[in-house]
């Protein structure tokens, strides 16, 4: 029989992570767009990223029929965080920027991100940006993470952290912070070091 799990948070009830994902509020407007692939995976930091920020939301799908109305969001200006040669590097709002971001951020591995890029044509011909400097990633459960490779929560924190500089949204990798503790926990910590050569 499956263990009970918690409706909001999508976590076994005894793993409940709810008590630890904050309420931000953002300028900037977050659309996640959640490859279904991901729904199940045991991290799904897009879920969590989405539960601790008030102004954003997430979708799952490949294809989304309904983009052109959500493009045309009222008070905000669209823009795909997708690396690229075209991409913009991310700066903070200026006093005079009247519209904030109403950043879209593709979940998936690059190559269902790519996918979801070229089923969705309006999604494909967004402006891009990207981050300048990233942080090395604290997502220390992948087997050899690409230098510069980020989880979906990560790269949304470090977005947020430059767009609307001095705040900060890092509060926000707290339910993933500790996800990652208790999975370390649960393999054991000669397992994690044997497998991702952390001691």
């Amino acid at each position: 029989m499956p263990r009970p799990r918690c409706e909001r948070c999508q976590r076994p009830l005894a793993h409940c992570l709810c008590p630890l994902i904050p309420s931000l509020a953002s300028r900037t407007r977050v659309v996640l767009l959640q490859h279904p692939s991901e729904t199940s995976h045991a991290l799904n930091t897009a879920r969590l990223a989405a539960l601790g920020l008030r102004n954003a939301e997430l979708r799952v799908g490949e294809v989304f029929d309904d983009l052109q109305a959500l493009l045309a969001t009222p008070g905000y200006r669209p823009a795909l965080l997708f690396p690229g040669d075209e991409a913009e590097v991310l700066q903070p709002y200026a006093q005079s920027d009247n519209l904030p971001l109403l950043l879209i951020v593709p979940d998936g591995t690059w190559r269902k991100a790519r996918k979801m890029l070229y089923l969705n044509p309006l999604l494909e011909a967004l402006p891009r940006v990207t981050l300048e400097q990233v942080t090395p990633s604290r997502y220390r459960l992948r087997k050899a993470p690409e230098p510069g490779a980020l989880s979906t929560i990560e790269a949304v924190v470090q977005g947020l952290n430059v767009l609307e500089a001095p705040g900060s949204f890092d509060e926000l990798l707290r339910p993933f912070e500790a996800l990652i503790e208790g999975q370390i926990s649960a393999m054991g910590v000669e397992t994690f070091t044997r497998n991702h050569g952390e001691g």
